[in-house]
């Protein structure tokens, strides 16, 4: 197998060709390596390579859905025991996890194999991937642009085809937004639906959820049936759910109740290619059959985003103490970057009742957009109100936590609600603007309902291909 063949193949493509014997897992896997190695100097991706592990796990694959597949796991969070794991941070720089995530457990059970671990913006707070540890990743369709973040080590490797899929997680974003710019799709679960243990039992106070991001839908489907269920050690679990998610997609979706929303939840304006983006989709799901209206949840958007902010500052500076006792000592004033440094020293600042009373406005909204989505099947939104930041663009040199604040605000404004109310949500890559760059849509569904997103997008998928959109360049 050429590293050109096997860039043709999704995920799930690439199992079957293994499956049936037309090539071995050792081949695949080397073609992946010999891709990463072509491709990987210019974005730089892959920031932890361990290709000569990768080969040795491709001698035994066992009988998974994804039996010798390459991927790529995210440097924040999904642990793997004696691997480096320094979520994007020079603290960590020689940090090394003891012990595999149960995330991790779970990809290797359906026969996932690893080539690396991916770039991610220090402790994931930036939604663009330039860490000081590692430098900026860069996004493949267009080297001046960013992947997005947090996650966009992960979309930039699998848009450049190195991998047909990589590991990301979400806390306001960080699937969805590196989907969006990256064209990609990107379905953040439902709160819970994947582990985050053993060591972690949920993400910022339940904002941040893990899965995959992919180039086709139905490896989004298998990953998810692969890693979705509650683990011994988590507080909670999602809803649980009958039958398989790859089935499903089998099933047309019927006709859903669309709520158009153009405008973010607050009064920022919309970049107009993101704007042509949604009225793009929301005309193609009209065609569809399903009925398309504008509506939209009201509720105190700056209350929610004073509150998500306590939480996520709160949670951050925790993270930071929680890793000073197992390291024992506190990160070095040069070992954060500034914009870490005042998001942890908010964080020290929120009190006990003002964290609690953030939660209960937070579950306020939550109650007021689950009551809204009794009348409607999905919400569609841009999932960006800006088209892809340049390379430097989103610096984590502020003097300000404001300023920091203002600058990410445009990445997060249409997703980070669905991370607060925990709601499933995908970014959909139906759309690019006349320079080549991808441009996202946002779907988010009922709580626990992942089923419909992933219908919906099967049929989108079907009505407008992607896979055969590529960035510059690539051969494949």
């Amino acid at each position: 197998m050429t590293p050109d063949d096997y860039a043709r193949h999704d995920g799930l493509g690439l199992a079957a060709l293994i499956a049936e014997g037309a090539v071995t897992a050792a081949e695949v896997v080397a073609a992946a390596i010999a891709r990463v190695e072509a491709r990987d100097p210019a974005l730089n991706a892959v920031v932890l390579p361990a290709f000569e592990a990768a080969l040795a796990e491709a001698t035994d694959i066992g009988a998974g859905p994804f039996a010798g597949v390459p991927f790529v796991v995210k440097d924040l969070g999904c642990a793997q025991a004696g691997r480096r794991h320094t979520l994007g941070s020079r603290y960590l720089e020689h940090n090394v996890a003891e012990v595999d995530a149960e995330l991790y457990r779970r990809y290797r059970r359906a026969g996932l194999i690893a080539l690396g671990r991916t770039n991610t913006p220090e402790w994931g707070l930036n939604v663009a991937t330039e860490p000081v540890l590692f430098g900026p990743t860069r996004n493949p369709w267009n080297s001046d642009y960013s992947p997005g973040g947090s996650s966009g080590g992960t979309a930039a490797a699998v848009a450049a085809r190195m991998v047909p899929l990589g590991h990301a997680s979400d806390g306001g974003g960080s699937i969805r937004i590196p989907a969006s710019c990256c064209g990609l799709f990107g379905l953040k679960p439902t709160r819970m639906r994947t582990p985050h243990g053993p060591v972690a039992s949920e993400g910022w106070s339940g904002f941040a959820s893990a899965h995959v991001l992919t180039r086709s839908v139905r490896d989004s489907a298998a990953a998810l049936d692969a890693t979705a269920g509650p683990d011994i050690v988590d507080p909670y679990a999602a809803p649980a759910v009958s039958g398989s998610y790859l089935a499903a997609l089998d099933a047309p979706p019927g006709r859903l109740r669309i709520a158009l929303v153009r405008e973010p939840f607050d009064d920022l304006a919309v970049a107009a290619d993101c704007l042509a983006a949604v009225e793009d989709a929301a005309r193609l799901c009209a065609e569809l059959g399903h009925v398309v209206v504008e509506a939209r949840p009201a509720f105190d958007v700056a209350a929610f985003n004073q509150a998500k902010l306590a939480v996520i500052a709160a949670n951050a500076a925790a993270d930071i103490a929680e890793i000073g006792d197992l390291v024992s000592r506190p990160p070095a004033v040069d070992e954060l970057e500034p914009a870490t440094r005042l998001i942890v020293e908010a964080g020290a600042e929120v009190g006990a009742s003002e964290m609690a009373l953030a939660i209960r406005l937070i579950q306020r909204v939550s109650r007021v957009v689950g009551r809204f989505m009794v009348d409607h099947d999905l919400i569609l939104t841009p999932t960006l109100a800006r088209i892809p930041a340049r390379i430097g663009a989103l610096r984590t040199d502020v003097d300000s936590l404001d300023a920091f604040a203002r600058s990410t605000r445009p990445y997060i404004a249409f997703t980070s609600l669905f991370n607060a109310t925990g709601q499933p949500a995908m970014s959909v890559p139906l759309y690019w603007n006349a320079a080549g760059l991808p441009i996202g849509v946002q779907f988010a569904a009922r709580f626990g309902d992942e089923t419909t997103l992933f219908r919906l997008a099967a049929q989108l998928e079907q009505a407008r291909p992607w896979a055969g959109r590529r960035p510059p360049d690539q051969d494949a």
